[in-house]
């Protein structure tokens, strides 16, 4: 796919754009509109505010990356939680392998270890093996799934233990899965069941997709080679892997919207959406699945592929970059059941904050490289993020809230 999708006139054209990056960014772009007229239920919309985010923004930037040389936001900053070098650990333990099957090994590592990172809620927290040490939420969620994934949870070969594999997956209960993440009557995880299905659908879904994943050996991996084998010159653009895990990962999730019978993913309804045709009305965020993709740049290009067209992924509709605007009331609610009530991740209100949030994103990333000056004109937005909006987003709810988001959505698991 290159350029921006035409409005779809067919269920195939919906499909299409639906799962594009540009149909994200379109959608978000049309509520921040009716935002900024005063017409959407629960938001209004302060773009003067912009500028204290992106003050803040750079701030929080500069402190964490003093020579401005940020990194992709993806799973692997995660996996240095507590100043913790695990991935020399993972490096040292995939040595004796050939690059491909590296790669391969570290694409299982992050598709299982980003399935698992919706949000875990507030009272749950992992204590790493052999420390003292308790990690929490997305952190959280990357140590205790490195540590299952070093210890063969997603493998059925034990000979083998740091990969994941259909085999596995398809028979991880929801016992063994709370057994590995310690939780307990209290040390509770939001969706914890959700979170084990996943990964359940991950395995069917794979074995039922060999042209993907694989035939003889389904894995995420596998990904690696599908890629590859679509690859001119060993070139492939950024939305080629996020289309990619959309098609390959669409039958996993549950009870979404779906057109045709294909289940759409982290598609929403929303009144304010606009559009023509049998994609009206709906706004896609595919937030995990985007996340996914900025974590699968680094293990595909260790095994030789260069990757372009970065800059045509979005912001991540998620709590900590949606809850940094709120924070800084360039977002605010138009009554009191917003922040009042609980609300589930489909509720119109729910959406209208993660589309508002991937339109804000794309405002205030120019005024962060302004504030940061020459040296980081080029950041990409997925550099704004890491450096960024969500370590600033946290910044601000560790403050106000021990870290929990602006609004209360109960948790399936497979969301935020």
């Amino acid at each position: 796919m290159t350029g921006a999708p035409e409005e779809p006139s067919t269920l195939e054209a919906a499909l299409a754009f639906l799962r594009s990056p540009e149909a994200v960014r379109e959608r978000a772009a049309a509520m921040l509109a009716r935002g900024l007229d005063g017409q959407l239920r629960h938001f209004r919309v302060d773009l003067g505010r912009l500028a204290d985010v992106a003050d803040l923004v750079a701030a929080v930037t500069r402190e964490r990356y003093p020579d401005l040389r940020v990194p992709l936001h993806s799973r692997w900053r995660h996996f240095g939680a507590g100043g913790r070098d695990r991935a020399a650990e993972l490096h040292a333990a995939l040595a004796p392998l050939a690059r491909d099957e590296r790669a391969r090994a570290k694409i299982d590592l992050a598709v299982t270890s980003v399935l698992l990172d919706a949000g875990a809620g507030p009272d749950w927290r992992y204590v790493e093996p052999g420390t003292s040490t308790a990690y929490t939420r997305s952190e959280g969620l990357a140590v205790a799934s490195f540590r299952l994934f070093a210890a063969g949870l997603f493998s059925a070969d034990p000979a083998t233990p740091w990969r994941a594999d259909a085999g596995a997956l398809e028979q991880l209960s929801d016992h063994r899965l709370a057994e590995g993440l310690q939780v307990s009557a209290n040390n509770p995880l939001a969706g914890l069941g959700g979170r084990a299905a996943l990964l359940r659908r991950l395995g069917q879904t794979m074995r039922e997709a060999p042209e993907i994943f694989g035939a003889r050996d389904p894995r995420p991996g596998h990904l690696l080679d599908r890629l590859r084998e679509r690859a001119g010159d060993g070139v492939v653009d950024a939305v080629q892997i996020l289309e990619a895990i959309l098609i390959g990962l669409g039958p996993i999730w549950p009870g979404r919207v779906s057109l045709g019978g294909v289940s759409l993913g982290d598609v929403w309804r929303h009144p304010a959406a606009g559009g023509t045709g049998p994609a009206a009305g709906l706004v896609p965020l595919h937030k995990l699945s985007q996340w996914l993709t900025y974590s699968l740049i680094e293990p595909l290009a260790e095994a030789g592929l260069e990757i372009t067209g970065i800059e045509r992924l979005t912001g991540l509709a998620e709590y900590r970059n949606g809850g940094l605007f709120i924070d800084l009331h360039a977002l605010a609610p138009r009554h009191e059941a917003v922040m009042g009530e609980t609300h589930s991740p489909g509720d119109e209100v729910v959406v209208e904050w993660r589309a508002l949030t991937v339109a804000l994103l794309e405002r205030v990333a120019p005024l962060v490289r302004d504030r940061l000056g020459p040296a980081a004109r080029h950041l990409p937005l997925a550099s704004i993020l890491e450096g960024g909006t969500w370590a600033a987003g946290r910044r601000l709810a560790d403050k106000r809230r021990d870290g929990a988001p602006p609004l209360a959505v109960i948790s399936d698991g497979t969301v935020m």
